[in-house]
């Protein structure tokens, strides 16, 4: 409570600022969606009524516009419209920022509020039965050998996801490679097809395809973060790659920089976070 009234108080700072100078705010930093609850950000626009954009910037990104309190429209890479705005509402790493007084040109979302919010409740309970069984969109599934093999009719959506769950694809990659498929549609037909027996969680390790970061860059990064932070340094850099869905073996090198800059966040002390960032940005050139 105490942070979003924060929040709140900021914007209004900000805001009224800007009405003051007569300049056009480019854009406001709120925060990471590891310390901030999506949710509580947009609840605190839509109580002040705002207008202008939500951007999340991160492994995916995405957009949400506001008029005046209302959700008048959002877009992924993948979707837009209702669709988009419960994907993002879905995403748990990245940052958030507000551009006020950005109006958008597309209305694809035409509903009050409260009736998305609600949607996206419904949506969040589903994801958390979800993540019984695919805790993470790098999760790897192959088909099942059937004890008791007989007749099962198998409808064509559920034969798409059979044929790409080869046991080496990921989540991700599955709904990546079925059109007009996202993260969520992809992870319920997952679950679907476990509880009907015909899927099964494959090896953890798979054959990389992208190129990973050098052996000592973990241990670096830790060594590095314990001289601006100490000790708790290695409990954030395993809280942050549980963020993102990756392991220290396997974690991809298109990664690392992003990695750097949100781990960075949690150093509050701007000089520290200049020095850590400084010394990482060195490690990550001498790997390309």
């Amino acid at each position: 409570m105490v942070r979003i009234k924060k929040l709140a108080s900021l914007l209004q700072f900000l805001v009224r600022c800007n009405k003051i100078v007569g300049l056009s705010m480019r854009e406001i930093f709120l925060g990471e969606l590891s310390n901030l609850k999506l949710f509580d950000i947009l609840k605190t626009l839509l109580v002040e009524k705002k207008t202008g954009v939500l951007v999340i910037k991160g492994k995916e990104g995405g957009e949400v516009y506001l008029e005046a309190g209302d959700i008048v429209h959002a877009k992924t890479a993948h979707s837009s419209g209702e669709e988009a705005f419960l994907a993002i509402m879905g995403w748990r790493i990245g940052k958030s920022a507000f551009k006020p007084d950005v109006v958008s040109k597309e209305k694809t979302i035409s509903g009050p509020a409260e009736q998305l919010l609600l949607k996206w409740s419904y949506r969040k309970q589903e994801w958390e039965e979800i993540r019984e069984f695919i805790p993470s969109p790098n999760a790897i599934f192959r088909l099942s050998l059937q004890q008791n093999p007989g007749e099962m009719n198998i409808r064509a959506d559920q034969w798409n996801v059979l044929a790409l769950a080869n046991g080496v694809r990921t989540v991700s990659e599955i709904a990546e490679a079925i059109v007009g498929w996202d993260e969520f549609k992809t992870s319920k037909m997952i679950c679907q097809l476990i509880e009907a027996g015909l899927l099964e969680r494959g090896e953890e390790q798979r054959p990389v395809r992208k190129k990973k970061v050098g052996e000592n860059f973990f241990s670096t990064m830790e060594h590095e973060l314990k001289k601006v932070m100490g000790p708790v340094a290695s409990f954030i850099i395993e809280d942050k790659l549980a963020e993102f869905g990756e392991t220290k073996d396997f974690f991809p090198q298109d990664q690392a920089a992003l990695f750097v800059e949100l781990l960075s966040e949690e150093i509050t002390s701007d000089p520290k976070k200049k020095e850590f960032v400084k010394a990482m940005s060195e490690i990550l050139a001498g790997q390309k």
